[in-house]
């Protein structure tokens, strides 16, 4: 098995504390409703907390009907949270699991800066290219940047 770290910056407009709710504590009210093309349902097997599984859908169309997520922790204090990939989406048979590390901070000047550190877990003797990984990134952007925009359209959504 091999590991390979990958480090992603993105920008937004939005405050980091409504991010935050919206990514974590209220991601399964509020991914459903601002990237309908895309998320079907969120399902929370068991306490949303560390070591739970959720369960994301994917509307049909999609390359992939569903991953899961088992919970690490959040800091809602720090805006932080962690994640690993455990089942479905890209794993296959050549991702064992995918570790995420994300915190959102204040941007110079208003909004946020989310700070990703993505832990890529490989089968055997298989290297996951940097072209491979920012393909994985671009998928997921469409639902980043739909959430962003609802809660853009929002004001009231996730204080």
């Amino acid at each position: 098995m091999g590991v390979v770290t990958y480090n992603y910056d993105s920008t937004s407009p939005v405050a980091p504390a409504r991010l935050f709710k919206a990514f974590v504590l209220e991601a399964d009210k509020v991914w459903p409703i601002a990237a309908p093309h895309a998320i079907k349902s969120i399902e929370v097997e068991a306490n949303p907390g560390p070591g739970s599984i959720v369960k994301i859908n994917f509307v049909e169309g999609l390359p992939f009907q569903y991953v899961k997520h088992q919970i690490g922790g959040h800091d809602e204090n720090k805006f932080s949270y962690s994640y690993s990939l455990i089942e479905g989406g890209p794993l296959g048979d050549k991702l064992e699991k995918i570790n995420y590390e994300n915190k959102f901070e204040a941007a110079v000047g208003g909004g946020s800066v989310c700070k990703s550190s993505m832990k890529f877990y490989t089968f055997g003797d298989y290297a996951i290219t940097e072209d491979e990984i920012k393909a994985l990134i671009k998928g997921s952007e469409g639902v980043y940047k739909a959430i962003e925009a609802y809660l853009l359209a929002n004001p009231d959504a996730c204080n």
